[in-house]
């Protein structure tokens, strides 16, 4: 089995490093300077790089860490990322030698157009798809196309452990919160993130399970989030059918106001 160590990167990103022995994967390297530290430190080689999507605090770091290691480097074919040498497009499974690890690629839209998540031994690493108790921007794809991309996450098993990349939970919660405030197990969550955040401890990773307890965009048939939803349509005189896919669009943009 390998281990997952988390790196801080600027100012809220985790770039995440899967270990076995002397062997090393990283998954969405934007800044080098933390990666190779941690190599040189632990006495690792570096014999992947995955990327999630294209955007600067994802692959940024990843030349640097090149004129190091002769990586091979996993990303999305459907985004312009310069340094790719195994495009993917979604469906496949991908067998990282070093770690004895393979991973399912899974297209999931929303966040960018060709943005993948990869999944396997019970971890998935999700890059700006879905956050803990939050879910990313729709910088260019559409609301149908990320809440079909989350309702393929959360249909993954119940504890899956959720590695995405930014530190968002405190600010997700408290918009949740707005959304569903009399869910017991949300109000809980709320408590134990703003103690741990308190200590500086990290939020991340999350389960599915919890997720599915307490993040609103993938509770968009749940009664509250419904009535919520509904309430805020109309407060901006939107239509509202009531559908999940509804219910995600007036959350999401909201969401980005909040």
């Amino acid at each position: 089995m390998f281990d997952v160590i988390r790196i801080p990167a600027f100012k809220d990103n985790y770039i995440w490093l899967l270990r076995k022995g002397a062997s090393a994967v990283v998954v969405d390297p934007g800044d080098a300077r933390p990666v190779l530290d941690l190599l040189e430190r632990e006495g690792l080689t570096l014999t992947s790089i995955l990327i999630t999507h294209h955007h600067a605090d994802h692959q940024g770091g990843v030349a640097r860490l090149l004129e190091n290691y002769a990586a091979p480097v996993f990303g999305p074919a459907a985004e312009s990322i310069t340094a790719i040498t195994r495009p993917l497009f979604g469906g496949e499974t991908i067998r990282l030698e070093s770690l004895d690890l393979e991973l399912q690629v899974l297209a999931v839209p929303g966040h960018t157009l060709g943005h993948l998540a990869y999944f396997g031994s019970g971890c998935l690493f999700c890059g700006d798809t879905l956050f803990t108790g939050g879910c990313g921007r729709l910088f260019e794809g559409t609301p149908a196309q990320m809440h079909d991309s989350l309702t393929r996450l959360a249909a993954l098993p119940e504890q899956t452990a959720v590695f995405c990349a930014h530190e968002y939970t405190e600010t997700n919660l408290r918009f949740a919160l707005a959304v569903e405030p009399r869910n017991r197990r949300l109000r809980e969550r709320v408590d134990e993130v703003a103690v741990a955040r308190a200590k500086g401890w990290a939020t991340v990773p999350s389960t599915l399970a919890l997720e599915r307890a307490t993040n609103p965009f993938l509770r968009c048939q749940e009664a509250e989030v419904v009535a919520t939803a509904r309430s805020r349509a109309a407060l901006n005189n939107q239509a509202f059918s009531g559908d999940p896919l509804a219910v995600f669009s007036v959350l999401r943009e909201w969401r980005n106001s909040f």
